[in-house]
């Protein structure tokens, strides 16, 4: 639903600022729809286009962060998500309408995802492969190593509107990888308040926009050659 706002519409999240645009996103409170839960924008073709250049240009310096950096920011946004726990719970609970009972356990398991995310951030590694199977390979080895891939494309659903978007974020983040959020259009404001506890961490500008947006600039993100992978829950 997009309409005008009855109070101030919250900020968009793009590449590290915080602005907004002429078209507000007013979201309804599922429960009961007495009152909206709040309100936000969808982002421009302009922003669009900003936070995705922006990822490009971010993707040297994320690509060189050091593991234990990396570390660093996610286990900062754990911390931050556990100390805003009933602030994300209730705000959970009223635009999506669940339960403050279910919110709160969605915003736990977000807590444990950036936790896991920074713990394997520290130990990808590579691999060590001997190969010496056969004769031929005596005395050789294999080594892998992992890269980086570059800006990649979320997209994520309504019925759990942080941690299926702490699926997408974290393991981006570990893995030195800037990111585009789009969040889900029924319930965005518990992945733009998780933005304010991203936004402290240092992270390099540029390297996370969390962007509500039209289906059509949505269309528009999945067939982008700019980035390097989409990874979308939902369905058709």
């Amino acid at each position: 639903m997009t309409t005008t706002a009855a109070t101030k519409p919250r900020p968009i999240y793009l590449a590290g600022r915080w602005v907004e645009s002429p078209d507000v996103l007013v979201i309804d409170n599922p429960a009961d729809g007495s009152a909206p839960a709040g309100s936000t924008y969808n982002a421009t073709e302009a922003q669009y286009e900003e936070a995705v250049e922006a990822a490009v240009a971010a993707f040297e310096v994320t690509r060189k962060l050091p593991a234990y950096e990396r570390g660093r920011i996610l286990r900062e946004i754990s911390a931050g998500i556990r100390d805003r726990r009933e602030e994300l719970g209730r705000l959970i609970a009223l635009e999506s309408g669940k339960t403050i009972r279910d919110a709160l356990v969605e915003v736990d398991r977000a807590v444990l995802t950036f936790r896991l995310g920074a713990e394997e951030a520290e130990r990808m590694t590579g691999e060590l492969i001997p190969l010496d199977l056969m004769p031929a390979s005596k005395d050789r080895i294999g080594i892998t190593r992992r890269f980086p891939i570059g800006p990649i494309a979320a997209i994520s659903p309504f019925n759990f509107p942080l941690n299926l978007a702490a699926h997408k974020l974290s393991p981006a983040i570990a893995s030195g990888n800037p990111i585009e959020l789009k969040p889900p259009s029924k319930d965005p404001l518990t992945m733009l308040l998780v933005a304010e506890i991203i936004a402290e961490t240092g992270l390099p500008e540029g390297a996370v926009s969390i962007l509500p947006m039209t289906r059509e600039l949505g269309d528009r993100m999945v067939e982008d050659p700019r980035f390097k992978l989409l990874t979308f829950t939902g369905s058709p």
